[in-house]
């Protein structure tokens, strides 16, 4: 039995790295306490989460396998196709080959705080990020939101510090481009360095908002990122326009 307390051995187990899971069972494993047999059963859960979760991430790297004789892989993803108000801003990260990232996935599928959190692993450890933004003047000039969306890729990729051999983009292929592209259907959620991308372009435009709500309040763009909520539409209404909005996304709530 280990001289520790049970109240001890469960501060070390909640502040304990996953990496060392093992070594704290063995340790404790033959300690004879129903808490501390409650407290091994519990790390051993999480052990088996953690191979579930290692088992997800691997087959996401399923593209990045098959094309890894090109030395630096880029993966690509946008946010802001659909939002009344700001910019359309696109993410290109190249992570290092065979780097594993625990929970990463498509940005819509995560909580603001796990996309923060992954947010600054992907900066820590990738080989280049960068995005690329087209301003709201941009949109209603073109008035064409898919060239908008092709215009902060194409950025993405040039404000890269390194250049790519191939691009992973999801589900459309960019033009006007001179690199390898593999469009990937659903790509954020089957591959890693889109799914990177995709947080870094979510984190990065959410951030963005966050300040235009304090310029531009009684919209909600803190919470609705500009996308049409009740409170933003009602801020449309009797507020009128402001200079973030893009002129044919809100039209009709202007028209109403």
């Amino acid at each position: 039995m280990s001289d520790k307390s049970i109240k001890q051995i469960q501060t070390e187990y909640k502040n304990i790295e996953d990496d060392m899971l093992p070594a704290f069972i063995d340790e404790y494993i033959r300690d004879g306490r129903p808490g501390v047999a409650k407290i091994i059963n519990q790390a051993q859960k999480k052990i088996m989460k953690l191979q579930e979760e290692k088992a997800r991430v691997l087959k996401m790297m399923e593209f990045e396998n098959k094309y890894r004789d090109c030395e630096y892989i880029c993966g690509i993803d946008e946010v802001g196709r659909g939002p009344l108000a700001g910019p359309a801003v696109a993410g290109a990260v190249i992570l290092p080959k065979d780097l594993v990232i625990y929970y990463i996935n498509d940005s819509k599928k995560l909580s603001e705080t796990k996309r923060e959190k992954l947010y600054d692993e992907i900066k820590e450890n990738a080989i280049a990020t960068s995005i690329g933004i087209v301003s709201v003047e941009s949109i209603n000039e073109t008035d064409n939101i898919s060239e908008s969306i092709f215009e902060a890729m194409r950025m993405a990729v040039d404000n890269l510090e390194v250049k790519p051999d191939l691009l992973l983009v999801d589900a459309v292929h960019i033009p006007d481009i001179d690199i390898k592209q593999v469009s990937i259907i659903h790509g954020d959620a089957k591959s890693i360095s889109i799914a990177a991308a995709s947080i870094i372009a979510k984190v990065s435009r959410d951030r963005m908002m966050v300040e235009l709500d304090e310029k531009y309040p009684g919209y909600g763009f803190k919470d609705n990122k500009g996308y049409g909520t009740k409170e933003h539409i009602n801020g449309l209404k009797t507020l009128g326009k402001t200079p973030i909005h893009r002129d044919k996304f809100i039209r009709n709530f202007i028209e109403d």
